[in-house]
Order: C-alpha cells, then sequence, then structure tokens
C-alpha cells in the first residue's frame, strides 16, 4: 500500500495539499445544498406543496449539526480517515436508500436522518487538520477547505438536473451514492493531524494562542460572547437556508424563469457562496468576528430589500440579490469557525465548534419550516424578504452587544 503524503510543518508549502483535499472532501459532502434543484421533482412525484417537500431538506441539516455536536469531542481521538471514512459511508448509503423512498417521510428518513448524520460526522475533520497547520492564518485556511462545500452546487446543480431528466430523480440517488461511497473514502487516505496541535518549531513559535486563551467548552458556554455568538450565527443561517431551500422557486415563480435558466443561475450562486467562505475567514483574521458579522448583516438586508423590489422579469434583481445572500451563507460558516479559533483558541476547537455548530441545526429547522409554513400561508416570497429584514437587525444588535472585540 501506498505511504500517506507525509507533510513537514518546516515546509509549509505542502500544507496545502490538505487545503485541497479537504475542498475536494466538501464538494462531495455540500451536494446537500442542490436540494432546490430535486425539491420539484419530489414535489410532483409524492404530490406533496412547500411545507413537507422541506422535510428532507430540514432534517438532514439539523442532523448534520446534531453529529457536528456529536462527533466533536472524538475527532482528536480517533484519526481523519476514520472520521471521514464513516460518514462517507453513511452519506452512500443514504443516498441508495433515498432511490427506495415511497414517500416524503421515508426519504425524510434516509436523506434527512442518514445522510444529514454523515455529512456532521465528516465535516469537522478538514477543518481540524487546516486549522492546526495554519496557525498563523486559521480563518483563512478554514474558510478555503468551506470553499468545497459552497461550489459543490456548481458541478452538483447543473449535474444533478441533467441526471434527473436523463434517468429519474430515484437513479440519481443510486449514481450519486455509489459514486461518493468510493471517490470520499480514497481522498482521505492521504490525510493525517500535526504531531503537535501547535507546530513548536521557531518558524510558527509567534503565532502560538497562549494558555490563557484556551477556553474549554464548558468555560465557553458560561462566557458573554457565546451567546452572542450561538444567537449570531443562528440568524445568519437561518436566512441563507431559507434562501438556498428556495431559490429555484423564487427564480421560477416570482421572476418568470425556466427551470433550466434558475439552474445555469445556480452555478453562479453556488461561486458567490463558495468565495464568501475564505473572504470572511479572512476577514475574521484581520478585523474581528464582530466587525465580520455586521458587515455580513448589512449586506442580508440591503439583499432583501432588492428583492423587495423584485418582480417578474428582473433578473437582474434576482441575480444580483440571491448573490449576495449566497455569499453571506458561506461568510457565515467561515465566521463562526474563525470566531470559535480566535474566541477560545485550538486546544479544544473540535468540541468547541461542535457546541457552536448547533447553531446551524436551530436555523435550518427555524429557517426552512418558517419560511415554507408563510409561503404556504400568504404565497407571496416578498413577504420572506420583510422577515430577513427584520432578522438581520436583530442579528446587528445582538452581535454588536454581546461579543467584544477579539482582534
Amino acid at each position: 500500500m501506498k505511504k500517506a503524503v507525509d507533510i513537514d510543518a518546516n515546509n509549509p508549502k505542502k500544507r496545502w495539499i490538505y487545503v485541497l483535499l479537504g475542498i475536494l472532501i466538501m464538494m462531495c459532502l455540500g451536494t446537500v445544498y442542490s436540494w432546490s434543484v430535486i425539491r420539484s421533482p419530489i414535489e410532483e412525484l409524492f404530490s406533496i406543496g412547500s411545507t413537507q417537500s422541506g422535510l428532507p431538506y430540514m432534517t438532514s441539516l439539523a442532523f448534520y449539526a446534531i453529529f457536528m455536536l456529536l462527533s466533536g469531542k472524538y475527532l482528536d481521538k480517533f484519526s481523519p480517515r476514520i472520521t471521514i471514512g464513516l460518514g462517507s459511508a453513511l452519506v452512500a448509503l443514504g443516498w441508495i436508500l433515498s432511490s427506495f423512498a415511497t414517500n416524503i417521510y421515508v426519504l425524510t428518513l434516509t436523506y434527512g436522518v442518514i445522510i444529514g448524520s454523515g455529512v456532521g460526522i465528516a465535516y469537522g475533520a478538514p477543518m481540524t487538520i487546516v486549522a492546526k497547520w495554519f496557525p498563523e492564518n486559521r480563518g483563512l485556511a478554514v474558510g478555503l477547505v468551506l470553499i468545497g462545500f459552497g461550489l459543490s452546487p456548481l458541478v452538483t446543480a447543473p449535474l444533478l438536473r441533467t441526471l434527473i431528466e436523463v434517468k429519474g430523480v430515484m437513479d440519481t440517488f443510486i449514481i450519486l451514492g455509489i459514486s461518493f461511497g468510493i471517490i470520499m473514502p480514497l481522498l482521505s487516505l492521504p490525510i493525517k493531524s500535526p504531531k503537535d496541535e501547535v507546530d513548536k518549531s521557531e518558524k510558527t513559535q509567534s503565532y502560538q494562542v497562549s494558555d490563557k486563551d484556551q477556553v474549554d467548552t464548558s468555560g465557553m458556554i458560561k462566557s458573554k460572547g457565546f451567546k452572542g455568538l450561538y444567537l449570531s450565527f443562528m440568524i445568519g443561517t437561518m436566512i441563507g437556508l431559507m434562501i438556498i431551500g428556495m431559490t429555484s422557486n423564487v427564480g421560477v415563480d416570482m421572476i418568470g424563469l425556466e427551470a433550466h435558466q434558475v439552474a445555469f443561475l445556480m452555478t453562479i450562486f453556488a461561486v458567490f457562496n463558495g468565495i464568501g467562505r475564505p473572504f470572511y475567514g479572512w476577514l475574521t483574521d484581520r478585523l474581528s468576528a464582530k466587525k465580520a458579522m455586521l458587515f455580513s448583516y448589512v449586506m442580508i438586508a440591503l439583499a432583501a430589500i432588492i428583492m423587495i423590489t423584485a418582480k417578474e422579469g428582473t433578473t437582474a434583481r434576482f441575480l444580483i440579490g440571491f448573490s449576495i445572500f449566497w455569499f453571506n451563507l458561506g461568510g457565515w460558516l467561515a465566521i463562526a469557525p474563525a470566531s470559535t479559533l480566535s474566541m477560545y483558541g485550538t486546544k479544544h476547537y473540535s468540541q468547541n465548534y461542535g457546541v457552536v455548530f448547533s447553531a446551524y441545526g436551530v436555523g435550518a429547522i427555524t429557517g426552512v419550516t418558517g419560511s415554507g409554513m408563510l409561503l404556504d400561508a400568504v404565497n407571496d416570497y416578498h413577504a420572506v424578504f420583510y422577515l430577513i429584514i427584520g432578522l438581520s437587525i436583530l442579528g446587528m444588535i445582538l452581535s454588536q452587544t454581546l461579543i467584544k472585540d477579539y482582534e
């Protein structure tokens, strides 16, 4: 068997191999973001409405967050190959079993529970690895790995659309399951942790975090800053996830685009979702969590205002508004881990971020369910955008009053 790649901390250029592998693994896991392409065929197949069709997506995000929390304390005890391998097996199994679903509730179990659990187990490992290999630019490194999760729909949205048209939605699930079951374990083989949590060489000595900044999970939860971080992350992801889940529907129903046109635009949105991660990781490193959060909420409110003025035929406004939305959801998935690192250190990061990430699950449940119920009740997408403005203002207040600057 070929020996795993040995990356010497004294040769920092080789650390980038782990970033590349992490990006590719995240691209496989990020297929969950293409649910809006799957959603319409599922609604037609099972004869259901917006609220029910959101159940698998909502459940997958919730279990993704739950298993991030549960697996966080084990990431330092087991090799990344084991955690990624286990997560990959569940993801593959979930896709394959989804092809046998006979109703939305079975699909919620196979897609939502099984795939979501697998994503949660595998998701943390690449981020934890690069955070340790890049002590001097942790936010940027984590953001770069997360770009794979955000850019996944760039590949998977048009691929899913084509496969569904040619093979049907159920056969598409089987194809994805087999593919991911092979690809992700292979990508994980070269990955390993550095021998020490922070490299002890003179080269990176100046980047080490002092002992007083290494806060365990209990101490983190008791801190005032945790409340601000948790609630801000929850609101940011709540907005982003409700938007991602309804992107295709807004494009078709509100703007009047064809499904294939929306699928093309989603590739552009995916690019913005991807580049938002390293941008906000870098911004959090360079400024502070508090300032990065404020900037994001202002951008989200601006996008909502643009969409309130949108109507049928205003494709440019749809493109601009939703590019900003997707950019900022990507941003929050970098702001949260980068903020956890800067506020509480690297020593307990895996478990700390597992707790912080549970806000993502809360945001998924409230965002997807709430927007679905609102749409079913008023049948007007503008109501969702007014809600987003209100949530953005609330997020600004919470982040600026509960979090201090960690520069």
